[in-house]
């Protein structure tokens, strides 16, 4: 969920973690990635996510410019996501937090490793 206390704030910074700042968002524009994909695909990617809460964190992707919805006048219907060209300039950005993490983090214990399952 949005806090739109932080995207009508004076401070870039701010603002910007108002649009990805949540634990879902980022993770979901690391799935993506550069290629399309459909809501049930990130569903069995991204298994701790609700179906409820991954269609609002997509929804609130597509309203601030990060993703794109395709959807296909087919029967039965088809909707694709992919990342808009503001999506993509936030991958080199993830990758950097990744490398950050990848230097700092102290290692998982084997518990918390298997609960660990998204691609990155």
């Amino acid at each position: 969920m949005r806090d739109d206390r932080f995207c009508a704030s004076n401070c870039p910074f701010t603002r910007a973690i108002g649009t990805i700042g949540n634990k879902w968002k980022p993770i979901i524009i690391n799935v993506i990635g550069s290629r399309t994909i459909r809501f049930g695909q990130l569903d069995s990617i991204i298994p701790l996510i609700s179906r409820k809460v991954l269609t609002e964190q997509l929804k609130e992707l597509e309203e601030d410019g990060l993703l794109e919805r395709l959807a296909y006048k087919e029967l039965p219907p088809r909707v694709e996501y992919k990342l808009s060209e503001k999506g993509l300039a936030f991958l080199p950005i993830l990758e950097n937090i990744k490398e950050w993490n990848c230097k700092y983090e102290v290692a998982l214990t084997p518990k918390e490793t298997d609960r660990v399952t998204y691609a990155g």
